[in-house]
């Protein structure tokens, strides 16, 4: 059974003072630094980006090979998806470490934004960058280069939203889908239909399952815009995300000060072996350390998060929360005290999934007479309000409350197959919101290739390094095409010019390898995966383009345990 410490804040400070006390040199400070110049600095940054970009590569198109990834803890891991194999790698040398690390937070940044288009976004990088680095070292101006690429993408981007179309209707959801799934039909199809269910604003989310066929179920749930007040809540290191099954839910109106307010609480979660949510308005300091320090000390499940909206509003929403969950709302304004709550007072939820920026509540205790009832009575309010920002407001409210959650349960034969498979299945929906919010346009590359044909108009005022950066994008723009086909068994180089002889959407469909119409066979990009990749590309390439010095940390030259006095510790057996 785990056991609570009353004295978290104290224990806190205790580690701090601990931490502070700890000679510099067995913290593992490096002894100093490394001072790169000029092309030297560059070729080190371009051989990071070349080898992760090499290894991420092999990942794009339907005929994509897999990437094994060796795993701390436990099996091997196979995937196609481009973010998490860049996550992975990392170089002994810290310069070209760099690199690497650019590219990574280019690929992150993709993924933040359109959930999709990460091993686009990171081969694009990576010409843009060599490309760039050509032309610094052949003598051209870096910041003329950089104003040249900046103008292209640009003109490359509003050409790319010209030619996108709107999505409607399962057909094209569940194509969209079946494309970012690297072909999987069942993918598209079974995502498809959960979004049909919940409509394109509802939240769908992706389980591991327990059966060898993929399943939809959906049920009440709620989903809002606020995350984990500390990242030290997470409890899944690969998602950053605090996930718990059967957990009970506080819910408290006002802050929660102390942590002597809740103990009583905690204690009969910890005995009962459940996990407790706890969401507030907000959560002050020393009581923030006390869970802090239960969870990483004692392994209390906990989480705190700020409850969603402000003023009436927020109280609106923690009472759609009380009815969704069964719990009762701890508020001053009912005469209820936090210190006085009981545990029957409590919520529950089957399940929680709580991420930086918003939380996820499935299932709850609450009785559906209940949530009927409140759902009628916000319809009301809403036939009866005058002002459009209160209409917009409770809208919003009853779609958390009416729409549901749909719930995917991936399946597979073993535990790699179905984590390879939610990879797909996670890239498919995060491209098909992305696809119903701007539109979608060819895709296997088709469309960057098109909207290059704009650059022959970009004005560089006849300076020829602008130029030569106008170049560099126009030639980033084939790499897609390029390496799919290559990928495919083709000749890339070749089925590039097809494709710019072709015109209108006919481009490469690599996994029959024949020219088709790539709107009617269903080869289609979203917008935002396609433009969110270049524009993240070209920024940080062009940071790594005009970079002219790097300051890299040496390593240290003993072990962190030798250094200053570490050794002395061993004197603690003279009290024998």
């Amino acid at each position: 059974m785990q056991s609570i410490r009353r004295s978290a804040s104290k224990a806190a400070a205790r580690a701090a003072r601990s931490a502070s006390a700890t000679p510099a040199a067995k913290r593992g400070m490096a002894s100093g630094k490394e001072l790169i110049f000029g092309n030297e600095a560059r070729a080190k940054l371009l051989t990071g980006v070349d080898r992760l970009a090499e290894t991420v590569k092999v990942t794009l198109g339907p005929k994509g090979r897999n990437v094994i990834l060796d795993q701390t803890y436990g099996a091997p891991r196979i995937t196609k998806d481009g973010v998490s194999v860049a996550k992975e790698i990392e170089f002994k040398d810290r310069a070209t470490n760099l690199g690497a690390q650019l590219v990574r937070s280019v690929a992150s940044k993709t993924n933040d934004a359109a959930g999709d288009g990460t091993t686009t976004a990171t081969i694009l990088t990576r010409s843009i960058f060599r490309e760039g680095c050509k032309a610094v070292a052949a003598g051209m101006n870096p910041t003329d280069v950089r104003r040249g690429i900046e103008m292209s993408v640009k003109a490359v981007v509003e050409e790319l939203e010209s030619m996108a179309t709107k999505v409607e209707g399962t057909k094209s959801i569940a194509q969209v889908a079946t494309i970012s799934a690297n072909g999987d039909k069942d993918v598209g199809n079974l995502l498809a239909e959960a979004m049909e269910k919940v409509t394109k604003d509802g939240v769908i989310t992706i389980q591991d399952g327990k059966t060898m066929n993929d399943e939809l179920e959906c049920v009440e749930g709620m989903k809002f815009d606020r995350g984990y007040i500390s990242p030290y809540f997470v409890n899944d290191a690969k998602t950053q995300k605090c996930e718990f099954e059967d957990a009970m839910v506080l819910l408290v109106e006002g802050k929660v000060s102390s942590f002597q307010q809740v103990f009583q609480l905690l204690d009969h979660c910890a005995k009962m072996s459940k996990p407790l949510i706890v969401i507030a308005e907000d959560v002050e300091s020393e009581a923030l350390a006390g869970f802090i320090v239960n969870k990483l000390r004692g392994g209390l499940k906990v989480v705190c998060v700020k409850a969603p909206g402000f003023g009436d509003n927020r109280k609106a929403s923690l009472q759609d929360m009380a009815i969704l969950t069964g719990a009762q709302l701890v508020s001053d304004d009912l005469g209820l005290k936090l210190d006085k709550v009981e545990p029957s007072m409590l919520g529950s939820v089957k399940k929680c999934v709580v991420g930086k920026d918003d939380t996820v509540l499935l299932d709850g205790a609450g009785s559906s007479e209940a949530i009927q009832e409140r759902i009628t009575q916000i319809r009301a309010t809403i036939d009866a309000a005058t002002s459009e920002y209160e209409k917009e407001k409770l809208q919003e409210r009853l779609a958390k409350l009416a729409g549901g959650v749909a719930v995917v349960k991936v399946g597979g034969s073993s535990e790699v197959e179905v984590g390879e498979r939610k990879d797909r299945f996670v890239d498919a929906l995060n491209a098909t919101r992305a696809a119903v919010e701007e539109g979608i346009v060819p895709g296997g590359g088709v469309a960057l290739l098109r909207a290059s044909r704009v650059l022959d108009a970009v004005e560089t005022d006849k300076n020829q390094d602008m130029k030569v950066g106008v170049n560099i994008v126009r030639q980033a723009c084939q790499e897609p095409c390029f390496l799919i086909a290559q990928n495919a068994g083709s000749h890339g180089a070749v089925i590039v010019q097809k494709v710019l002889e072709a015109g209108g959407n006919m481009g490469y469909d690599a996994y029959n390898d024949k020219m088709v119409d790539m709107i009617d066979a269903g080869i289609i990009d979203p917008v935002k995966v396609v433009r969110t990749g270049l524009q993240d590309a070209a920024s940080v390439a062009t940071m790594m383009t005009t970079t002219e010095a790097m300051v890299v940390q040496l390593p240290d030259d003993k072990p962190a345990g030798d250094a200053g006095m570490g050794g002395m510790g061993g004197m603690g057996g003279m009290g024998g």
